[in-house]
């Protein structure tokens, strides 16, 4: 029942994709136009990462810098380009105060990646590169290939974190689905089910946030891990070891129907918005997951 279907959340926009040996004015001109007036979604390798390079907890970095327990990064800081305001780690005539920790949509801009079916690919959005708005004079620099841009970025250690998240974004939903159809609840003639996981793709991130509540949120955005890693990879491993054991502890006692409905809910909520600070629309991805549960039998 597995959907890899983490997409862009510009897809209806215009997209080019791109190759490696594709050339373009990559270049940056230092301008800090795109640091200003922007989106930026973070997982708990980033937000580690960020607190890291700024010498603060994990904890103290989310309350201070992100919206939504650690969902995505504060826009709060001086206006800028188009009168925007800049990411809170913005410093006017300087840039970004914690570079070497920013996050992989940070790293790939202007690109975009869209990942599906295990596919990567590099793209860029609308109908004109999107450095030109901001930055015209990238022109006149040099022009560079967008694989070894990705290498100048050093994108590689936190792609494999994000597609780690991905996939534990479906192993909850694959947990999801476990709970509404092999435990007799879907056959119960359950309809509350689907409705619930309908009306959560469509809730903000704050409201999804207060429905998973402080615990489990902390679970996934400041997990236990010593300050110190540097390797994402060795942080995903133990941040997936820690979920284990708390998934363990939290569902090995389950036996009414009503505990798998609430179960289920659960996950699903929590697969939603770690989905969002993927990049990916909750929407969306909860119709598909409630399309499958309807072809094996769930009802609404």
């Amino acid at each position: 029942r597995k959907l890899n279907c983490v997409k862009s959340q510009f897809q209806y926009m215009k997209t080019t994709t791109l190759s490696p040996e594709s050339v373009l004015p990559l270049t940056c001109s230092r301008t800090g136009t795109c640091c200003h007036g922007k989106l930026i979604y973070i997982n708990p390798w980033e937000l580690y990462a960020l607190a890291q390079e700024k010498k603060i907890s994990s904890k103290e970095f989310r309350e201070l810098y992100t919206d939504n327990l650690g969902i995505s990064l504060k826009f709060n800081g001086a206006k800028g380009w188009k009168d925007q305001e800049a990411c809170s780690q913005y410093v006017e005539g300087f840039g970004c105060s914690v570079h070497e920790g920013r996050p992989l949509a940070c790293r790939l801009y202007p690109l975009g990646r869209q990942l599906q079916s295990n596919e990567v690919a590099y793209v860029y959005h609308g109908e004109k590169f999107p450095c030109l708005e901001g930055c015209p004079e990238v022109v006149d620099l040099p022009q560079v290939k967008v694989g070894d841009y990705l290498k100048g970025q050093a994108t590689g250690s936190y792609e494999e974190a994000q597609d780690f998240y991905v996939e534990l974004m479906q192993n909850l939903a694959d947990m999801a689905f476990e709970f509404l159809l092999d435990t007799g609840l879907s056959e119960s003639g359950d309809t509350a089910t689907l409705k619930e996981w309908r009306k959560s793709g469509t809730d903000s991130a704050e409201t999804l946030m207060h429905k998973i509540g402080a615990e489990w949120m902390d679970e996934f955005t400041n997990p236990n891990i010593t300050h110190g890693i540097q390797d994402p990879c060795v942080f995903t491993q133990k941040h997936e070891e820690l979920l284990n054991s708390k998934l363990q502890l939290e569902f090995s006692h389950l036996q009414t129907l009503d505990d798998y409905q609430t179960g289920t809910v659960l996950l699903m909520n929590i697969a939603l918005q770690l989905a969002r600070s993927l990049g990916a629309d909750p929407k969306e991805l909860s119709e598909m997951w409630i399309a499958t549960a309807k072809e094996h039998g769930a009802k609404e």
